[in-house]
């Protein structure tokens, strides 16, 4: 793998927890803060041969055993030595053949700017109607009968079925949730870490991809 690196508008980082940090006032500031891994080019698309223009992005290093082959060909073929075994794609404007193995430049998002984080939300397990979509719920008086549940979820033979969509008990969490506009406190890529001012979707130990805001310059 070349030592050169890219910047792109976008990278993948962990999620290690949260903590405090003080600015120059005295004011404290929450933040989470986002573990530095590696992410390298794996393979680049291009509108000739895919369509689209953008990197494959592989991170997440795990050892050599739990690689399996197709993978394995994919990071022999970019010349990356770290096994990584999960992949991503970045788009992009105008792509370069001569970046495959480079890795992604972090230090482009300096303290101060504006990036949105995405990542898989908690897994909350089965949730009734009142957690999973806050609804209002029935009288909580005795006698009532009707305190969590769901109600009425249809109408009556016409059309005989219940609608597509309707808001019922099921599983929460685990989804795709982005946050948009959170300020980089700081980033240090001598320590490996990053601090985002507030909270980001997830937990511990997750994943998460950090890109540039959309909505700010």
């Amino acid at each position: 793998m070349s030592d050169a690196k890219i910047a792109l508008d976008a990278f993948y980082g962990v999620k290690a927890g949260m903590t405090r940090v003080f600015d120059e006032n005295g004011n404290h500031i929450p933040v989470t803060v986002i573990k530095l891994i590696p992410n390298l080019i794996t393979q680049v698309k291009t509108a000739d041969k895919d369509g689209y223009t953008a990197y494959q992005i592989g991170y997440g290093e795990k050892r050599e055993a739990l690689l399996n082959k197709p993978n394995k060909g994919i990071l022999a073929k970019a010349g990356v030595s770290q096994n990584v075994t999960r992949f991503s794609e970045i788009k992009a404007d105008a792509v370069d053949a001569a970046n495959l193995g480079k890795e992604i430049e972090t230090t482009a998002f300096a303290a101060g700017s504006y990036v949105d984080v995405t990542g898989e939300s908690k897994g909350k397990g089965f949730a009734g109607v009142m957690k999973r979509y806050n609804f209002r719920g029935g009288p909580a008086s005795h006698g009532s009968h009707f305190h969590r549940r769901v109600g009425s979820i249809g109408n009556r033979a016409t059309p005989g079925r219940v609608f597509r969509g309707k808001k019922m008990p099921g599983h929460m969490g685990t989804d795709t949730k982005t946050v948009q506009n959170i300020v980089v406190v700081e980033v240090n890529p001598a320590k490996g870490y990053l601090l985002l001012k507030g909270s980001v979707p997830g937990g511990k130990e997750g994943f998460i991809k950090i890109s540039k805001a959309l909505k700010k310059a």
